[in-house]
């Protein structure tokens, strides 16, 4: 199983990531996101949409098991984040973990 906690921060180390629906919309549009994390409870249209988009562009899609504030916190971010995009890997640990196959990838 892929803990995203630890993927999370070993990509916001990075400094390769997007944070919030229109940005992460717009890297699944034009295909130039590595990964896509969604909160459990993010919109329903939002999250079709991003269905959509990240199967079109092959982009991996994960949800996390928490909500919007939860995915927030393992940010550590002060507002909730509902989405997220993965621009680029740049650190060999966290591409082995995006590429583990796993039952949370839709």
């Amino acid at each position: 199983m892929i803990d995203l906690d630890r993927v999370i921060r070993l990509a916001i180390q990075s400094k390769k990531i997007y944070f919030g629906s229109k940005q992460t919309l717009r890297m699944a549009r034009n295909g130039r996101a590595t990964a896509i994390i969604l909160a459990s409870n993010s919109p329903s249209n939002f999250r079709n949409d991003i269905e959509h988009c990240s199967k079109l562009s092959e982009i991996p899609l994960y949800t996390y098991n928490g909500t919007n504030l939860d995915l927030s916190l393992a940010c550590g971010k002060k507002f909730t984040i509902s989405a997220l995009a993965i621009r680029e890997i740049a650190d060999s640990r966290l591409l082995r973990m995006l590429t583990i196959p796993t039952s949370e990838t839709e």
